[in-house]
């Protein structure tokens, strides 16, 4: 073991097999290895039925995040089940900040997914992205409480509205 690894446990980024992220994450825990898999939910309709269904999709596929002390535990983890590799360059491991990591945690939800995309502040400006209310414009009220939606207030020519729509079909409008 090469002695630039630290003995303090630290964040690494490890390779997963094809598919096995929930798999190398939950056999990492059951070696008591703090581990993290950073999944998506990504909004599809449903070509047949035009329903729209949700799929959790990783946010970095077959890659995982682990905390643990190399010099004593790089063996074990790059035998577990679903691991292909802990990503490392000659032979060491490469620590990521934990700073990254805390990035990464914060944007989860109570639901466990990824928030990817802007921060959006009540009174900003949007634009509907797909379906049939597509490229109309509104102005973001709030967050639907428990849900992936959001309530926008739009203004048409001869009517005004308040519309809950999935967060993933708005986006911010460009200033100007």
């Amino acid at each position: 073991m090469d002695k630039e690894v630290s003995q303090q446990p630290q964040w690494y980024a490890i390779h997963t097999n094809p598919k096995q992220e929930e798999r190398a994450c939950q056999n990492l825990q059951a070696w008591g290895v703090e581990s993290l898999s950073l999944r998506l939910k990504e909004h599809r309709r449903n070509p047949f039925t035009g329903a729209a269904v949700y799929v959790s999709k990783p946010l970095f596929p077959r890659y995982i995040f682990a905390r643990f002390h190399a010099g004593s535990l790089l063996h074990k983890i790059s035998f577990t089940r679903g691991v292909h590799s802990v990503v490392s360059f000659n032979a060491t491991p490469i620590p990521i900040d934990d700073e990254i990591i805390a990035l990464f945690q914060s944007r989860q939800g109570s639901d466990g997914f990824v928030t990817i995309g802007e921060k959006l502040q009540r009174g900003d400006k949007v634009v509907i992205k797909d379906g049939p209310l597509k490229d109309l414009v509104g102005v973001f009220e709030r967050d639907v409480k428990e849900s992936d939606r959001v309530m926008l207030l739009l203004t048409t020519v001869n009517y005004q509205g308040h519309l809950t729509i999935a967060r993933g079909l708005v986006r911010k409008a460009c200033a100007g």
